[in-house]
C-alpha cells in the first residue's frame, strides 16, 4: 500500500511542477517584481541642436503621490516649434509599466494614490528610468493650457507615482 501511495504522490508532484512552473513564470512576467528593487539610472543630453537656444516655457517640481518622487519637469520650445519635456534630477520608485503622461490639474483622480476611473491624459511613453535626466517629445497638437501637469503613472495598477504642476517659467 505504501508503494501505491508514494507513486500517487510522485505523480501529483510532477503534475504540480508541470502546471505550477508556467503559472509562476506568467505571474512573474505580468507583475515584474524585480522592478521594485532594481534601480536604473539614465542621463540623457537635451535633444537640442546648438543653432538656437531652446526657450523654457513651463516648469514644475514633482511631489510624491503613491510613491516618493522628486525632481523637476520643464517643457522647452525650440525655434522650429517642437516642444520637449525634460525631467531633471529625477528620482522615483521603480515599478512595472510606468509611463510619463500629461494630465489636467483639475482631474479629481490625481488627488488619489490609486486613480479610480479614467485619467484624462496624453501618454508621452514609458518611463526610461526611475533615476536621472531624461527627455520626451511632446505631440505637436498638445494643448498645454488643458494638460498642465506631468504625472508619473503606473498603468498596471492605475497609480500616480508623483506629479508636477506646470507653471510659466
Amino acid at each position: 500500500m505504501t508503494i501505491h501511495a508514494s507513486v500517487w504522490l510522485l505523480h501529483r508532484k510532477r503534475i504540480l511542477v508541470i502546471v505550477g512552473l508556467p503559472v509562476l513564470v506568467a505571474l512573474w512576467w505580468a507583475f515584474r517584481p524585480e522592478k521594485l528593487w532594481i534601480n536604473e539610472k539614465v542621463n540623457e543630453a537635451a535633444p537640442f541642436d546648438t543653432s538656437s537656444d531652446p526657450q523654457p516655457i513651463l516648469t514644475g517640481r514633482f511631489e510624491g503621490e503613491a510613491h516618493q518622487t522628486r525632481g523637476r519637469a520643464t517643457i522647452y520650445k525650440k525655434s522650429d516649434g517642437k516642444r520637449y519635456l525634460l525631467l531633471n534630477d529625477f528620482k522615483t520608485q521603480n515599478g512595472p509599466d510606468v509611463h510619463v503622461v500629461l494630465a489636467r490639474v483639475g482631474d479629481l483622480n490625481l488627488a488619489q494614490d490609486v486613480v479610480n476611473g479614467d485619467l484624462d491624459r496624453i501618454d508621452l511613453g514609458p518611463l526610461k528610468s526611475n533615476q536621472g535626466d531624461q527627455n520626451y517629445d511632446l505631440p505637436a497638437a498638445t494643448d498645454l493650457h488643458k494638460y498642465e501637469a506631468v504625472v508619473i503613472y503606473g498603468e498596471q495598477f492605475h497609480a500616480a507615482f508623483g506629479s508636477a504642476k506646470l507653471e510659466p517659467f
